[in-house]
């Protein structure tokens, strides 16, 4: 199950970014409870994500070239050091009391710059710290390093928040970066490809990017089914805040409980995968996966109970895994090493890019219809292409 961590440059990375990941999703936590709070309305919750997700889905295509044509260690490591500074800063001006709605809208815009790169470079480069036979190990347990960060980082922030305000989060991140960053800089005999060299201009390259992974039919039914969950399934994370004030009436506490269990399943569902010896049954986990989050959304929905909607949140966690999870292994397992940098851009231009999208929507929707109408269309969504794409995924 771990054996991907017997490789040294691949355990520095993990620890690493344990720690870095644990502060974003404090920043992440208290970013939200910090727009609720100033505006009160659940379309700025969506609105903010949208700004802040939309540069990855912007910048998507022109980042796939640049990271098939760069050095993946120095390139995370620049994006990781951006960063930083971007958490230091709206630590600076909250702390200051100068923090206003438009503040957190250019910062959240900036840091979606820098993730459109530092994304599909961050998952090239797993696969390039161990063997090949060990990256789908190393995909499932970086995707569980990512939730043990979920887990423990919401929970952070509720404490946090109580006790140092939302400025106390933004600085915890930016100390956080630290950590990965002498991870990478301790990192010895990477084993990266040569860069490929261009065969033309920066959109002939990306133009044989996108006829490379819509040429090839798996890839193509990744890319669809992702898109249904990045607009569909994943505009729930942006709703948590109104969850945990208006319909549980658990404040800022309760919203680091619910985001923590959501991390718990996750992690589960993570660990659960990286027991498998390869990457076989990948599309049948993507099938499952968006079954199981339909399920898991509708309970979520119409829940009132705060302990039972934290049981539905870890649902959530654990089938949203399974989907996003398989489709990463299926798409690097798929993709030359040549066009790879490019795939997995368009992974990141689908998971984050499109997903803001959805939150857009979600967040006007729930002004209007309420959260729990807007949460079981969600659900009604994810059944859809359970159903329809079920025989299709399974032949991944």
């Amino acid at each position: 199950m771990f054996s991907a961590l017997s490789h040294r440059n691949f355990r520095l990375f993990f620890f690493g970014q344990f720690v870095s990941l644990t502060g974003s999703w404090m920043q992440n936590t208290a970013q939200a409870w910090l727009v609720y709070r100033l505006t009160r309305d659940p379309f700025m919750l969506g609105l903010v994500a949208l700004v802040s997700q939309l540069p990855v889905l912007v910048f998507g295509f022109y980042a796939g070239f640049a990271v098939d044509h760069a050095d993946h260690l120095r390139l995370v490591k620049r994006t990781q050091l951006l960063a930083m500074g971007q958490a230091g800063l709206l630590a600076l001006l909250t702390w200051g009391g100068q923090i206003e709605v438009w503040h957190v809208f250019l910062l959240s815009f900036g840091l979606g710059v820098v993730n459109a790169f530092d994304m599909p470079a961050r998952q090239v480069l797993i696969g390039e710290l161990v063997p090949v036979e060990h990256r789908h190990n190393a995909i499932a347990l970086n995707s569980t390093v990512v939730n043990a960060s979920r887990i423990v980082g919401p929970g952070l922030a509720g404490l946090a928040i109580a006790y140092a305000g939302e400025a106390g989060c933004f600085g915890i991140n930016a100390l956080s970066y630290v950590a990965v960053l002498c991870a990478l800089k301790a990192m010895r005999d990477v084993r990266q490809p040569p860069p490929a060299v261009p065969r033309g201009g920066p959109w002939q390259e990306i133009g044989d990017g996108m006829a490379y992974a819509f040429g090839h039919e798996p890839i193509r039914l990744v890319l669809m089914a992702l898109t249904v969950m990045g607009v569909v399934g994943l505009p729930v994370y942006t709703l948590m805040p109104v969850f945990a004030e208006d319909v549980l009436h658990s404040g800022a506490k309760g919203l680091g409980i619910l985001s923590s269990f959501s991390g718990v399943g996750a992690m589960i569902g993570a660990l659960a995968l990286a027991r498998r010896r390869g990457a076989d049954g990948v599309g049948a986990a993507i099938v499952s996966g968006s079954a199981g989050l339909a399920v898991a959304l509708a309970g979520m929905a119409w829940s009132r109970h705060f302990w039972l909607s934290c049981f539905f949140m870890a649902l959530i966690g654990w089938f949203a895994i399974r989907v996003l999870a398989g489709a990463n292994t299926a798409l690097q397992e798929l993709s030359d090493d040549r066009h790879r940098g490019r795939v997995m851009s368009f992974y990141s231009m689908i998971f984050i890019g499109l997903s803001p999208i959805g939150s857009f929507i979600a967040g006007g929707l729930a002004s209007r219809i309420g959260v729990a109408w807007t949460t079981t269309g969600m659900a009604l969504g994810m059944a859809a292409l359970a159903a329809g794409y079920g025989r299709r995924m399974r032949r991944i």
